[in-house]
């Protein structure tokens, strides 16, 4: 049996953005029974998630990912989302990409990993956003409204490959590459 990972491309956010959306999380659901709230160290922005890999492969990935890593990546947090709309699964923060930058990364990710594993994106448009809570196995929730989180303007501070290990306390992540955005010239 071959050694695989269950794999993740994502952004990574500067700690006081994570900090601010971990609080507004507690703030307004983190009382309930039904969520889990996602730990701040947790928060990030996914670009593409590969499933399970070869271990093998994780080296070639992360080459892969330093070619198509550009930045600067300006963005802003949005209004809260619930996704899916009809039944949650999770609640999340949008994430605003006023420059495009944000849509450009994401297509040369796809395209760089789709070159390297023969990854096949997925076939729903981009939706930028942040995970920070998770509906709790069996627990059902009604979406309702909520405020939005305050307004703040950022750069992506990395994109990075990442391990993810499913466990009973909630998934736990391993950074596996990193490349600063902006990429050092």
């Amino acid at each position: 049996m071959t050694d695989t990972a269950r794999l993740f491309v994502a952004v990574d956010l500067p700690d006081g953005v994570r900090a601010m959306l971990a609080a507004w999380a507690r703030r307004y659901v983190g009382d309930r029974d039904d969520l889990r709230i996602v730990p701040a160290e947790a928060l990030h922005l996914t670009l593409a998630f590969l499933g399970d890999r070869p271990v093998a492969c994780i080296d070639e990935l992360g080459t892969a990912l330093s070619e198509c890593a550009e930045g600067p990546v300006p963005l802003g947090v949005g209004a809260p989302l619930w996704l899916a709309p009809r039944r949650p699964h999770v609640l999340t923060v949008a994430v605003q990409d006023p420059a495009g930058a944000l849509a450009a990364l994401h297509r040369a990710v796809e395209a760089a990993l789709t070159d390297t594993v023969g990854y096949v994106p997925d076939a729903r448009a981009f939706r930028p956003h942040v995970t920070v809570a998770r509906v709790r196995r069996g627990a059902r929730v009604r979406p309702w409204e909520l405020p939005a989180p305050d307004a703040a303007r950022f750069r992506a501070v990395a994109v990075g490959l990442y391990r993810s290990r499913l466990g009973a306390g909630g998934a736990q992540y391993e950074v596996l590459a990193r490349v600063a955005l902006p990429r050092p010239g």
